[in-house]
């Protein structure tokens, strides 16, 4: 996920777009840049890291012109540096990219026959190269970019200059974000509101499919195949901070309301449906490596954890390998066994947590095989891996985690795939079922978001408790867990999580009419199981928030309060389970008046034993 800015105007671009870098800096951090167009040259300055030492570069060499982009970076293919930092020149064409281009490899290859030589590792320069490819045909700038557009595959968000036409300006989205600001002769590009907001509140949101083009004082809207659109603005009358937060209350909200697109990019481009796998290029690890693992450990801590124990479940039913779980915190303090037929996973959202990197060097010096989960690229754990499965979550900036867990979750789906197919326990038939499912995903938890006022509501009636009670089963016991977590940790309530068998032997001492009790009970192979669980907490007293798979008569019958959910199947539904346990935590601490985003005595990385 990562911050463009365009102008085109009046006035110097790059003080306009440099301020708007800064407030979107929190959408990609591990390089920048800026490319200016004046007087039929394009110069461009781009460095690694975070914008301060662009802005250090920009006081040593300025810019000048009044047209021009910019990019905060978060890198998904090739690592932070300057040669991988946007812009992206290719001949006449620059580019700047928010998305990831599946198709990318076949139209390096393709470009590379053609003659062209690329100083990147990433999937943006492809674009830029696909550009002046068409540019070079003949075509005008405006065709060659619609022409190159249509030929991608994936999500993109783009801003392309040409320096053969220096009072132009081109715009595209498919999948990512992009609005455009409004002004007297004058024109703004971004990603989010935030970036432009000071100097219009004027602005059009840009759909799939869009184009803009910006020239001479006038905006033209079509759809990238040349249909023209007639794009009607709206005024934005957000604070500044508020801005920022995409209009929402808080950061972990908005980052609620990012899982569908996270999980979708996390997804993209990794799906091999003719043969029923998945492609995991920085996995490292071939069929021939994968066949002789015997056991796997998942090591993690938190929410990370709780998703292992998620892993755990998938793994062994549909690749058949033994799977344990461990805390980092105690895992080298136990004196594991493990050897070279071990597999260890270790999963960080950061990449940078210190009892999981501890753990890694632990696994690896005894022998183990090693991966990690990581949503930074290029982190110690990313770096110190042999093979590595990013998540695209991008940067998340609430310390409860939300978009990191369910993109942690697809990920060992993934793999869980990748592993089952190179072991032979999942055929082909069964692979294209679960990538069909997978698919399906990201549709299903917008769904998931339209509950959010019911969410609300019950937050509403059971705010007051002192204490709750979260109970599942199987694959849905690790999620009972983590919405436990995220009650503690933003709201201050206790909470605990427990597997819903286990329940009778011990906690159902505390159960009374003062205890909501949160019960996950889809219709699975454990849901008669688990119904019997939930009525032994009502003959008690206990007040019971059901969450049930949609049209569960019986559920309704008979639980206190109940939010109804559509379901994917025993597999996916966990990922859609999270969602109004996160809502829950979050409207009950919205309400208790906590400091939603930085609760206290948390940090969001932990880099300290």
């Amino acid at each position: 996920m990562c911050g463009i800015v365009g102008y085109i105007g009046s006035q110097q671009a790059t003080p306009i777009i440099f301020e708007g870098l800064r407030k979107l800096e929190y959408r990609g951090y591990d390089s920048a840049g800026i490319a200016t167009l004046q007087g039929g040259c394009i110069e461009l300055r781009r460095s690694e890291g975070k914008l301060v030492n662009l802005e250090r570069m920009l006081r040593e060499q300025p810019l000048s012109g009044t047209v021009g982009i910019g990019h905060t970076r978060w890198a998904t293919h090739g690592r932070p540096s300057e040669a991988n930092a946007h812009p992206h020149k290719a001949g006449s064409i620059v580019v700047v990219h928010n998305g990831i281009i599946e198709n990318y490899l076949p139209l390096r290859e393709k470009l590379k026959t053609a003659g062209h030589c690329f100083s990147s590792e990433t999937d943006t320069e492809v674009i830029a190269h696909l550009i002046d490819e068409n540019y070079k045909q003949g075509l005008t700038f405006e065709m060659a970019t619609r022409t190159a557009l249509q030929g991608l595959q994936g999500a993109f968000a783009v801003c392309v200059l040409c320096c053969d036409e220096p009072d132009t300006l081109i715009a595209a989205k498919v999948g990512s974000p992009m609005v455009v600001g409004l002004a007297e002769g004058e024109f703004f590009v971004a990603s989010d509101i935030p970036a432009i907001l000071s100097h219009t509140r004027e602005m059009v949101f840009m759909e799939d499919g869009d184009l803009a083009v910006f020239c001479h004082g006038q905006a033209r809207f079509s759809t990238i195949a040349g249909q023209p659109l007639e794009k009607k603005a709206r005024h934005i009358d957000w604070s500044p901070l508020m801005a920022e937060k995409g209009g929402f209350k808080h950061f972990m909200l908005k980052e609620i309301h990012e899982q569908p697109r996270a999980v979708r990019d996390t997804l993209a481009g990794r799906f091999r449906e003719e043969t029923g796998d998945v492609h995991l290029e920085t996995l490292r690890y071939d069929d021939a490596i994968l066949q002789t693992i015997k056991r796997m450990v998942i090591v993690a801590c938190g929410t990370s954890w709780h998703a292992a124990l998620t892993g755990k479940f998938l793994i062994e039913e549909h690749c058949r390998i033994p799977v344990e779980v461990d805390i980092a915190s105690e895992f080298r303090y136990r004196k594991p066994v493990i050897d070279t037929s071990t597999l260890v996973l270790v999963i960080s959202q950061s990449g940078e947590t210190a009892d999981t990197l501890a753990a890694l060097r632990e696994a690896k010096q005894l022998g183990a095989r090693n991966l990690a989960i990581c949503n930074v690229l290029d982190s110690s754990i990313a770096r110190e891996a042999d093979g590595v499965l990013y998540t695209h979550a991008g940067p998340e900036i609430g310390v409860a985690s939300t978009k990191a867990f369910v993109t942690q979750l697809a990920a060992l789906h993934l793999f869980t795939i990748r592993l089952g197919r190179a072991l032979g326990k999942l055929d082909v038939a069964q692979g294209r079922a679960m990538i069909a499912d997978l698919k399906k995903l990201p549709e299903f938890l917008e769904q998931c978001l339209g509950i959010n006022a019911a969410t609300e509501k019950v937050a509403k009636s059971y705010m007051h408790a002192r204490d709750f009670l979260y109970l599942g089963r199987g694959k849905n016991y690790p999620i009972a867990l983590e919405g436990a977590l995220k009650l503690k940790e933003i709201s201050y309530i206790h909470a605990e999580g427990y597997p819903a068998g286990e329940m009778k032997h011990g906690p159902i001492a505390l159960i009374d009419e003062e205890m909501p009790v949160v019960v996950l009970v889809p219709q699975n192979s454990a849901y008669e199981k688990t119904l019997s669980n939930m009525e032994e907490v009502i003959a008690r007293g206990g007040r019971v928030i059901a969450l049930c798979s949609q049209g569960d008569r019986d559920v309704k019958a008979k639980a206190e309060t109940v939010l109804e959910l559509p379901s994917l199947g025993e597999d996916l539904d966990p990922i859609l389970l999270s969602v109004p346990l996160q809502l829950l935590a979050y409207h009950i601490a919205v309400l208790k008046g906590t400091d939603v985003d930085q609760p206290r005595n948390l940090a969001k990385s932990v880099t300290v034993e």
